[in-house]
């Protein structure tokens, strides 16, 4: 088996949130294959939180760029930055 088949189906979506405007996390970043890789190593290499969640990558790869997110994702959005708020490296 080729080892680029892993790397040719993963997927990648970088959000922000600035709460000071009130509006849904914005996606900044998205890509499949190598340019998921990029993005997974551009946000490990700035301590940047990763979470992989295969499903929900591939619904926010098919939105736009500098979209928000849709309201039928908040609830999944908000329990991943709640589990990384919580989260300890110590754990």
């Amino acid at each position: 088996m080729s080892q680029y088949k892993n790397v040719s189906t993963k997927k990648a979506v970088a959000l922000t949130y600035d709460e000071t405007t009130g509006h849904s996390p914005v996606i900044v970043a998205s890509g499949m294959g190598y340019m998921a890789e990029k993005i997974v190593e551009i946000a490990n290499n700035n301590n940047v939180a990763v979470y992989e969640d295969n499903s929900l990558a591939t619904m926010l790869t098919q939105l736009e760029l500098g979209s928000e997110i849709p309201e039928e994702l908040y609830k999944t959005i908000v329990d991943i930055y709640v589990y990384f708020l919580n989260y300890s490296v110590d754990k």
